[in-house]
């Protein structure tokens, strides 16, 4: 049966290059925004050039109608949007991107009392939600393009079965997605993309990112 994918928050740089890199790929994608108006016009804009056009919706109809929702918003919109589809998640898997930026201090690492975000996002929703982390490490300038982007993608959560469909979809979006244990564990990826803003500061990098080294056995995290 095909997944439906709903971007909440689709219309900020990473969710809008999700969403079009999973739509390119033939994937049923929602858009989500704060206005259904804000998100159509992203929608009909991401469409162009793609055999599957973008669908579009508020955010909490966007994750109603969804199978798997995908929360792209910064640290400081968080708990607003995840307090808003909330009533439409139970049951489902949520994968949460949010990093801890704190500006101005965007080069230092900030994670929340909670841990980390997504051991916050864990705490918004409750338990019914299967929540995993991933895409914390990628640039969003370079997911907007249709070149290759050489990027790993560090997935966290409690259910494997779960992690196992954010692997899948950062496979889909051209990039390799790899299994980095429990949810806890995002903190890691969190804290370090403020390193990677350190970097990309100081060495003038186009958007830094990671690729684990040495000879993987994927089909080894399958069993």
């Amino acid at each position: 049966m095909e997944q439906t994918i709903a971007v909440v928050g689709g219309t900020g740089n990473l969710g809008a290059a999700l969403a079009r890199r999973w739509a390119k790929a033939g994937k049923k994608v929602i858009i989500g925004s704060r206005t259904a108006e804000k998100a159509q016009e992203a929608a009909v804009r991401l469409s162009a050039g793609l055999d599957t056009a973008i669908l579009s919706a508020s955010n909490l109809d966007a994750a109603r109608a969804a199978d798997v929702v995908v929360a792209t918003v910064p640290f400081s919109s968080q708990a607003a949007v995840l307090e808003e589809i909330r009533p439409a998640l139970a049951g489902k898997i949520l994968i949460d991107t949010t990093v801890p930026l704190m500006p101005p201090k965007v080069a230092r690492v900030q994670l929340p009392a909670e841990g980390s975000a997504a051991q916050r996002a864990q705490q918004l929703v409750g338990e019914m939600v299967r929540i995993v982390s991933a895409f914390h490490n990628v640039a969003a300038h370079k997911l907007a393009t249709d070149h290759e982007v050489e990027c790993d993608v560090l997935v966290f959560g409690d259910d494997k079965d779960a992690r196992a469909v954010a692997v899948a979809l950062a496979d889909c979006a051209g990039l390799r997605g790899l299994h980095a244990g429990v949810l806890a564990n995002s903190a890691a990826a969190e804290a370090l993309t403020s390193i990677l803003i350190f970097l990309n500061k100081t060495y003038k990098v186009d958007g830094a990112g990671i690729r684990i080294t040495g000879q993987l056995d994927r089909s080894a995290a399958a069993d």
